[in-house]
């Protein structure tokens, strides 16, 4: 199986999903920077029932269409890097054909099987279940491109450069359970429009596909001054989301949104967040999500307390009362508590956190676990 002289064999077994992809692909650029491992990129194209669909998660790629797919085929990888529920099924299939040989590195939450992945690397929003697999790690492996953003600024440059000062970006997301967009998150998002114009700034609205349709023109219209906007469903002119990025001088970000906010929290630029109201419903599954919260926080000691708690973690999620899942207000308030967030219209002066810092760290420790996944003859 494996490459030789030349390390382990690496896939990077990857979807159309930026945000997931991201993560991977720093985790190879570290492989490769600091073990000179290289790795071979599976890209995976879905039928188009599973591009929103979500298949059952097994090791099948009954899911993929495999006529626009990389071949997946012998010699197989020692390791393979995912993310993503129709990837991670890919990978286990994968696994299953090398015989069991071939080691899973997973990024982000599991959707199920999770004693079969090798390794679970899952930051701040996620909620697994603490089993030996897991490791926890602070902020999510994303990252700006830093081509992507001299690009944005190149194109926007001139037209941003024209409008009044602050430049407020306010990136919209959409409804994901358990939130919900209604009316007071348009009262709250309009009462800050309207702060930013009464300061002399320019609130920029940008939404995004899942952006409820006529949500921008309802944020937009009737203000004091006319709003620049981008609507993804009525689009006129191009998306200025990575020249905002390079140029806005303050953020807006709704609550939904992991990977926006993380975008703004990376560059070290000011950010609030909007929380989300969740309906009726929806308070329901954020307490079980609050729940897992403390349930599934990773190991704090040796205490008998904690081998409790840790072993009703793992037998609720083995009988499927207790699956992973997400928790954002417990990323919201990492990011606040870094100093790398407020909550909208609040203004802060703490100590921003070094962001490139702690990943350097949290990098390290994922190398180490992927060294210690690996055979050394594989090394």
């Amino acid at each position: 199986m494996s490459a030789g002289t030349t390390g382990p064999r690496i896939w990077r077994v990857l979807g159309d999903k930026r945000g997931d992809n991201g993560q991977v692909e720093m985790i190879a650029d570290a492989l490769s920077a600091a073990r000179g491992w290289h790795s071979e990129l599976r890209h995976l194209e879905m039928q188009p029932q599973w591009v929103l669909g979500k298949p059952r998660v097994a090791a099948s790629l009954s899911h993929l269409d495999m006529g626009r797919s990389d071949a997946l085929a012998p010699p197989w990888p020692d390791l393979i890097l995912t993310s993503g529920r129709r990837p991670a099924n890919a990978a286990l299939w994968i696994k299953a054909r090398s015989g069991g040989r071939a080691r899973i590195v997973l990024v982000g939450k599991p959707s199920g099987m999770m004693d079969h992945f090798d390794l679970i690397v899952t930051s701040a929003e996620t909620l697994p279940a603490p089993f030996p697999n897991v490791l926890h790690i602070g902020l999510p492996l994303m990252r700006v491109d830093p081509a992507r953003l001299e690009a944005g600024r190149a194109e926007w440059q001139a037209a941003l450069a024209a409008l009044p000062r602050p430049i407020v970006a306010f990136l919209i997301g959409g409804p994901t359970n358990p939130f919900v967009y209604n009316a007071s998150v348009t009262a709250r998002l309009r009462a800050r429009i309207a702060q930013v114009l009464a300061e002399g700034g320019t609130p920029y609205v940008v939404g995004s596909r899942r952006t409820p349709e006529g949500l921008v023109a309802a944020l937009t219209e009737g203000q004091t001054a006319e709003v620049p906007r981008f609507d993804w469903h009525a689009p006129d002119g191009g998306n200025p989301y990575a020249g905002l990025l390079a140029l806005a001088d303050r953020f807006v970000v709704t609550g939904d949104s992991i990977s926006m906010q993380l975008e703004v929290a990376r560059l070290a630029r000011p950010l609030e967040i909007l929380p989300l109201p969740t309906g009726w419903l929806g308070g329901l599954d954020n307490g079980r999500r609050a729940l897992a919260s403390w349930l599934f926080q990773p190991p704090q000691d040796g205490s008998p307390r904690e081998h409790a708690r840790i072993a009703l973690a793992r037998t609720l999620y083995r009988l499927r009362l207790m699956p992973q899942t997400r928790h954002f207000p417990r990323f919201h308030q990492t990011l606040i508590d870094r100093g790398l967030a407020t909550w909208i219209a609040e203004h802060s002066h703490a100590t921003r956190a070094d962001t490139a810092t702690e990943t350097d760290a949290d990098m390290a420790r994922i190398l180490a676990r992927i060294d210690a996944l690996l055979p050394r003859e594989a090394q």
